[in-house]
């Protein structure tokens, strides 16, 4: 049972420890109120705090009303990179949408977060 445990808690630690080699600004952005059919879109930027370059494997979006668009080459120690997200604001209603983001050195994805609502565009 010990040994469990402690297995346990060298994996627990070593996510942390892989977590930690990435420093998003923020994972979560509010739109707030937005025009239908009038895509929106946010950059999220993050720092490798890693000893090595990092390279993202894949970043996913929930649903396909989601896009996320992320470098391919890597990101060397020390540096910033982006991740553009934009929602195709097709239906009206509030939205809450999530984008997994796995990078090659890690076992576990960063989830970054939009919301807001989609209003009807008002008739002048």
């Amino acid at each position: 049972m010990k040994s469990f445990l402690l297995a346990v808690c060298l994996l627990s630690g070593m996510s942390l420890f892989a977590q930690a080699d990435i420093q998003f600004r923020e994972n979560k952005h509010s739109f707030g109120k937005i025009k239908k059919n009038i895509p929106a879109t946010y950059t999220f930027t993050f720092t490798n705090k890693a000893s090595k370059p990092v390279v993202i494997e894949f970043a996913n979006a929930e649903c396909g009303c989601t896009t996320p668009v992320y470098p391919k080459t890597p990101i060397a120690k020390g540096k910033t990179g982006t991740i553009k997200v934009t929602y195709n604001a097709a239906t009206s209603g509030t939205f809450k949408k999530n984008v997994d983001v796995k990078f090659a050195h890690s076992n576990q994805p960063y989830t970054l977060t939009i919301d807001g609502e989609v209003v009807e565009p008002k008739i002048k």
